[in-house]
C-alpha cells in the first residue's frame, strides 16, 4: 500500500506502507483522469485503475491518496485517510503544502506509528501526542542545538495497554469541567423555477433540498476515569449517525443514549444528519433581466423564519458568466466586491431592522449577445450562535466516577454549508 499527499499534480509526500511496492507512475494516470473528468472525479472515494485500486479524500485542496494492488476493505482505507488528515490538522494547525514540507520529519514519524505493514495501528490522538511531541519553536531549537531531529518518546504511553486507549492514564485536573457543543451546517438548494414534482414552494422559489449535517463536540477536562451518559430529547430525528470509538454501541441501539468514557480535551463525539427540513432562516430573491446587450440584476435578502437568535456574517457570492464584460453593482447595506476572476462577493453582516438588504446594478454583455442565456447560482453564508436549526435538544448529561462535582456547559451553533439559490 502506498500513501501520497498531492497538490496540483505534484506529489508532496510519499510513503510505502507494505511490502507490495507501488510505482509512482500511478499518479500520472490519476492526474490525467482528474484533468479529463474534472471535479466529478474528485468526488469518487474509490477508483479502480487498470492496475491498482485507489482511495482518495480531499482536505483544504490537498488530495490524500492511498494505492494498493491487492483487494482490501475500502472503508478501512478511507477511514484511515480521514484519521491521517485529522491528526495532521491537529499537529500542524493548518494543512497546506508549505506547512507539510516544513514538518516532513514529524509527518513521517506519525505515519510510522499510525500504520504497520499496511494495517492501521495507533490512530488515537492522545496516544500519539505522548509518543511524538507536536512541533513548536523550542523543539526546533533543541533539534538544531543537539543535532537530534527525532520527536519520538523513548517510553511507551501507558494508555496503549488500556481498555480505553483514547484516554491517558491517571489524569488529574484542578478544575473538572465538560462542555458539549452542537455544531451544525445547513445544506439547502432553492430553485427559482417551479418543478412539477415538488410541492414545497416559497415566495422566492422551490425548496429542492434542506438538511443539516451536525456534530456533537465535547471539550472534557475530567480527572480519573469518568463515565458519561448523554441523553437527547428527540433522538428519532437523527440519521446517518457516526460515533467516536469511545461510544458504547449497545446503549445507543437499545435506548438511543450515548454512554462513553471520554478522551481528554476536545474531540468529536458523534456526527449526524437531519433530513427533509422545511424551513430556512433567510431568503434570497435574485432577479435578472436582459435586453439589447445589457443585463440588470437585483438581489434582495431578508429573514424568512426568526430562529430566536441573531443571524450574523451573512454573505452572498456568485460567479459572473464568462460573457459578462463589465459590471457595476451597488448595495444599500454592506459591501460589494467584484474580484479579478469575475466573482461577486456581497458581505452583509447582520440584517438591519429598518430595511431589507439589496444590491442592484447593470452588466454589459459581450458583443453579439442580446440576452443573457446563463443564470448564476448564488451561494449564501451565515452563522447563528446559540441555536441548533435541526431542532435537536439535549435532555441531560450524567457523570459517574468523578472525584469532585464538575461544571457542565452547553452551546450550539448553526452556519451555512452548501446553501445555494439557483436563479
Amino acid at each position: 500500500m502506498l500513501l501520497r499527499f498531492c497538490d496540483y499534480s505534484e506529489v508532496i509526500l510519499e510513503k510505502q506502507l507494505s511490502g507490495h511496492w507501488v510505482d509512482r507512475s500511478i499518479c500520472d494516470w490519476f492526474w490525467e483522469q482528474s484533468v479529463s473528468q474534472g471535479d466529478s472525479f474528485k468526488l469518487l472515494p474509490v477508483i479502480a485503475s487498470p492496475t491498482h485500486y485507489l482511495f482518495q479524500i480531499v482536505r483544504k485542496g490537498i488530495t490524500f491518496l492511498a494505492c494498493t494492488q491487492v483487494e482490501m476493505p475500502p472503508l478501512m482505507a478511507i477511514e484511515f485517510l480521514c484519521r491521517v488528515a485529522d491528526v495532521l490538522s491537529d499537529y500542524l494547525g493548518v494543512l497546506n503544502e508549505d506547512i507539510i514540507k516544513d514538518n516532513f520529519v514529524i509527518v513521517y514519524e506519525l505515519l510510522d506509528e499510525m500504520i504497520d505493514n499496511g494495517f492501521p495501528l495507533t490512530t488515537e490522538l492522545n496516544i500519539l501526542r505522548e509518543m511524538i511531541a507536536p512541533p513548536n519553536i523550542m523543539s526546533k531549537m533543541m533539534s538544531v542545538v543537539t543535532g537530534n531531529s527525532s520527536n519520538v518518546s523513548n517510553t511507551l504511553p501507558g494508555a496503549t495497554a488500556s481498555s480505553v486507549p483514547w484516554r491517558t492514564a491517571d489524569l488529574k485536573h484542578s478544575n473538572n469541567d465538560v462542555y458539549v457543543n452542537l455544531v451544525e451546517q445547513m445544506d439547502a438548494i432553492i430553485n427559482r423555477h417551479q418543478l412539477r414534482f415538488l410541492t414545497l414552494i416559497f415566495g422566492d422559489g422551490v425548496l429542492v433540498k434542506c438538511e443539516i449535517y451536525g456534530e456533537v463536540q465535547l471539550n472534557s477536562h475530567l480527572s480519573g476515569l469518568p463515565d458519561l451518559t448523554l441523553t437527547f430529547a428527540n433522538p428519532s430525528i437523527l440519521n446517518d449517525v457516526q460515533f467516536h470509538p469511545c461510544v458504547r454501541f449497545r446503549p445507543w441501539e437499545s435506548q438511543q443514549i450515548l454512554s462513553f468514557v471520554p478522551p481528554d480535551g476536545h474531540f468529536k463525539l458523534m456526527s449526524y444528519r437531519v433530513k427533509k427540513l422545511k424551513n430556512t432562516p433567510i431568503y434570497v430573491k435574485p432577479q435578472l433581466t436582459s435586453e439589447s446587450g445589457m443585463c440588470r440584476i437585483s438581489v434582495l435578502v431578508g429573514m424568512r423564519n426568526d430562529p430566536g437568535k441573531t443571524i450574523d456574517a451573512i454573505t452572498v457570492e456568485f460567479q459572473l458568466p464568462p460573457c459578462i464584460l463589465s459590471a457595476d453593482v451597488t448595495a444599500n447595506h454592506g459591501t460589494v466586491t467584484i474580484l479579478s476572476n469575475k466573482r461577486c462577493c456581497w458581505s452583509i453582516g447582520r440584517i438591519p431592522k429598518d430595511k431589507a438588504p439589496s444590491i442592484s446594478g447593470t452588466m454589459v454583455l459581450e458583443a453579439g449577445l442580446e440576452r443573457l442565456h446563463v443564470s448564476p447560482t448564488f451561494e449564501v453564508g451565515f452563522k447563528i450562535a446559540g441555536v441548533a436549526l435541526s431542532g435537536l435538544r439535549l435532555e441531560k448529561l450524567d457523570l459517574k466516577n468523578v472525584p469532585t462535582r464538575p461544571y457542565k456547559g452547553f452551546r450550539a451553533q448553526t452556519e451555512a454549508g452548501e446553501y445555494e439559490v439557483r436563479s
